[in-house]
């Protein structure tokens, strides 16, 4: 967990563009990761496993219907870890990640997942495809996940340097 943490909370706050539900988000997934291990198969890597539980934490956190009926965990050694691991981190530059979580706040949560496990967390394709199988149903081809990464690559690209963040190649 100490060393999956610094992974899992740059993608929940790239899911989530908010610290304080990237936070709830990662507590959670801490907790399913925790009480989870004695029962991980190794079907996939550690990181693969802990990114999808942290995918369901983000959708939880999203849900409202969650948020209304939702309570806070008991302190324990897992939400524990977790709230330490996360004072630990350090935040990038606060101006690029405003410009960053502005371009990403205009996708969609699966654009946004799949630009998160592709780029942020380096992840291969056949690893995004695992983290991004649908709960209990089939892993999408990878050949269909790079055709998706490269239409979002030219549409963010064409939204950076609509704001200035990228100089037009056309100039």
């Amino acid at each position: 967990l100490r060393a999956l943490a610094p992974d899992l909370l740059r993608f929940l706050r790239s899911l989530l563009r908010d610290e304080a539900l990237a936070g709830e988000a990662f507590s959670v997934a801490a907790e399913h990761l925790w009480r989870g291990l004695p029962a991980f198969e190794w079907r996939s890597s550690l990181k693969t496993w802990a990114l999808r539980l942290a995918i369901n934490a983000a959708a939880n956190v999203r849900d409202d219907a969650w948020r209304r009926k939702g309570r806070a965990f008991a302190t324990g050694e897992a939400s524990a870890l977790a709230v330490e691991l996360q004072t630990k981190t350090v935040l990038r530059d606060e101006r690029h990640r405003q410009a960053l979580l502005a371009l990403r706040a205009e996708l969609t949560p699966d654009e946004q997942a799949l630009l998160a496990l592709r780029l942020d967390q380096g992840l291969g394709w056949s690893e995004v495809a695992a983290v991004l199988a649908a709960e209990g149903g089939e892993a999408p081809a990878p050949a269909t996940l790079m055709k998706r990464f490269e239409r979002l690559k030219e549409r963010l690209g064409r939204l950076a340097r609509e704001r200035g963040l990228l100089e037009d190649p056309s100039r």
